[in-house]
């Protein structure tokens, strides 16, 4: 699928009413003065969150790939091309968004490849990227470790940016290479890691399945074979693919695509 349909140019009033019609929307884009989310409940969203990890990715993108997990509404996509990367794929398993996507890529005149693809499925773009954004994705999943495995399996080549919601405060405990089958002190202690299951319904969104504290999301990262570099924002961690730990090796055999 191509990202580059015609976004309806700089009308202002067809934009209006295309972004009306693909409404309603979560990523609040500016497309040439018309808000597609003004009234979003988080604010200038994803933007003002943006802000405040933006300088931890590289100014320059040129000549690097990014893979946009989750892409939604293109806002993280169209900032990697505002970046200059000379390639950039945003997958989304949800048409809607994609579809929201490729019409604000269009306005903006940003070449970006747009795809329904699951998590699940990266392994069916047979390619690896410099730059792996894989924003707001992981509580949505039944299987988020091993959404985490795939990824480091078959599509991150060296950076990824990770974000999640957090709940369960922030204190991060160091934990021991191992422990006695007697230790039970360790499952209570705040800073352990912990991954909340949501069997029901959470902010009214069946999707939200799992949600870690801060110490689960580190160990979580760690376990799938990413060094975290820096933690430029409280649910934002910029890490780098490195060898797994022993027996962390994925459930789906890596695909032979000249990786």
């Amino acid at each position: 699928m191509n990202g580059t349909a015609d976004g309806g140019g700089g009308d202002r009033r067809e934009i209006e009413r295309q972004v009306a019609a693909l409404g309603p929307w979560f990523h609040n884009l500016d497309l040439h003065g018309v808000k597609t989310a003004p009234d979003h409940f988080l604010g200038d969203y994803p933007a003002v969150k943006w802000r405040l990890f933006a300088e931890s990715v590289p100014a320059d993108l040129k000549g690097r790939t990014v893979l946009d997990i989750g892409c939604n509404g293109g806002f993280y996509s169209l900032e990697m091309k505002r970046r200059g990367a000379e390639r950039v794929v945003g997958i989304d398993s949800d048409e809607t968004y994609l579809a929201q996507a490729r019409f604000a890529a269009g306005v903006c005149g940003a070449d970006i490849e747009f795809r329904q693809l699951s998590v699940y499925d990266v392994a069916r773009l047979r390619e690896r990227f410099d730059l792996v954004l894989f924003m707001g994705v992981l509580y949505h999943l039944r299987h988020p470790l091993l959404a985490l495995d795939l990824i480091r399996e078959h599509v991150a080549r060296d950076l990824m940016l990770f974000q999640t919601m957090l709940r369960g405060g922030g204190a991060i405990e160091e934990v021991a290479e191992d422990y006695p089958f007697s230790e039970r002190d360790l499952f209570d202690r705040r800073g352990a890691p912990r991954l909340h299951f949501i069997e029901h319904r959470y902010a009214d969104d069946p999707t939200n399945w799992w949600v870690p504290n801060a110490a689960c999301a580190e160990a979580m990262l760690r376990s799938a074979g990413f060094e975290i570099l820096t933690r430029p924002e409280e649910e934002v961690w910029l890490c780098r693919a490195q060898a797994r730990p022993q027996w962390s090796e994925p459930v789906y055999p890596p695909c032979d695509a000249g990786q």
